[in-house]
């Protein structure tokens, strides 16, 4: 079936998500909470798009409108610029840190709300990315607390977690930045927390801390990992080429 976007027809099948579709055709959509490896999470809402149906408009996100056969969609009309300017603008009152909100703002015209007060610093806008990459990929160590303006990510009572296993799943997937994670040669520190850095038992190169690769491993029902990515396949070449004779 077809769609059309900003002019554009594109190629699409039923149920598909619009922002799938856009960026297949090259149509640029601005994102924030989306990410690949976690779909459907429609939290930021920068990424609004106007859908015309059957002579309605709706505005809605991008990233979890399944389209329909015949929809006309706007990324760009006055409606949604002047939406999703006052969207970036109240994420950079929510996260007046951010470098990437900030210049976002500015790329998109976002209005100045000099009458809306920053809520607190930092960089956090609660897109919740974090909290579901530690729950379906790692361990649970972090949730959403408290209400209101208070409303944060952060581990139980803000103590060291006893279950984080120091992955960084959660810093990986963040889109502004907001969790810090510090390495010295031998060590990680995420959420207060210091764990010691394993090493490639061939290059030395650091591979995850003792507590990841261990949880890894149970995952896996396997041993725990003792050579890095590079090592792991030249060690794959070397069995196969001894197996070969080659």
């Amino acid at each position: 079936m077809t769609i059309t976007i900003d002019g554009k027809i594109c190629s699409c099948e039923k149920g598909e998500k619009l922002l799938a579709v856009a960026r297949r055709n090259r149509i640029p959509i601005p994102t924030l909470c989306h990410h690949e490896s976690l779909p459907g999470q429609a939290s930021c809402r920068v990424c609004i798009v106007e859908v015309v149906q059957q002579g309605r408009s709706t505005v809605t996100s991008a990233c979890v409108y399944p389209v329909e056969e015949g929809i006309q969609v706007y990324t760009n009309s006055d409606r949604i610029r002047r939406e999703r300017g006052m969207i970036l603008a109240l994420l950079h009152k929510r996260a007046p840190d951010s470098r990437l909100i900030a210049d976002m703002c500015r790329i998109y015209g976002a209005p100045e709300l000099n009458r809306v007060s920053v809520s607190l610093p930092g960089k956090c806008i609660l897109c919740g990315l974090c909290v579901r990459a530690c729950a379906e990929l790692s361990v649970g160590a972090i949730s959403t607390v408290n209400r209101g303006v208070t409303k944060e990510i952060a581990t139980p009572y803000h103590e060291p977690s006893a279950v984080c296993v120091g992955c960084g799943s959660c810093a990986s997937v963040c889109p502004t930045g907001a969790i810090e994670v510090t390495e010295t040669a031998d060590t990680r520190t995420i959420w207060d927390k210091t764990f010691p850095l394993v090493r490639c038992a061939r290059c030395g190169a650091p591979i995850g801390t003792r507590e990841e690769l261990d949880h890894a491993a149970r995952k896996a029902g396997v041993e725990r990992e003792t050579l890095c990515e590079h090592c792991r396949r030249r060690s794959m070449t070397d069995v196969l080429a001894a197996a070969y004779g080659d």
